[in-house]
């Protein structure tokens, strides 16, 4: 996909080698299958949930394997998550790299303070929605029974 010319996404331009203003990772453990935390992020109403300043364009739909987007709104970048199975359920893994919107739209950075403050509180905005899901998905599920 990524190997022939003019065959990568549209994506929101940036200064080449420039670290995004925020730039979270997140790993989370499910006890669910993949196919199971996929359909949890196949529904674009939870997305308005979840991020509600945030919108949202699908830019690869991978399946079980989760979904990447491009992120207008509040923030400007891309959004992925990835659902690896691992053991006996799936490691969600969350990235988001994004910047404030300039006044023409395109990504601005963020001075150092305001974007560590927006990076902690995105943070603490993918873990809610993975504990979340995570409180959903294991429901009735005890400890060290295998995934329903």
């Amino acid at each position: 996909m990524w190997g022939r010319a003019g065959t990568c996404p549209v994506r929101p331009v940036r200064q080449s080698g420039a670290v995004p203003s925020v730039d979270v990772v997140d790993e989370t453990f499910l006890a669910v299958p993949p196919e199971v935390v996929a359909a949890e992020f196949a529904v674009p109403d939870r997305w308005l949930r979840w991020w509600p300043d945030l919108r949202l364009a699908v830019d690869t739909d991978r399946g079980v394997q989760g979904f990447r987007w491009t992120v207008t709104g509040a923030l400007v970048g891309s959004m992925e998550v990835w659902l690896e199975p691992v053991l006996d359920g799936t490691v969600l893994h969350y990235f988001l790299r994004a910047d404030p919107p300039g006044p023409d739209g395109r990504p601005a950075p963020a001075p150092p303070r305001r974007g560590a403050a927006e990076a902690r509180r995105r943070q603490r905005a993918a873990k809610a929605v993975a504990f979340a899901c995570k409180d959903r998905l294991e429901a009735g599920r005890a400890p060290g029974e295998p995934p329903t």
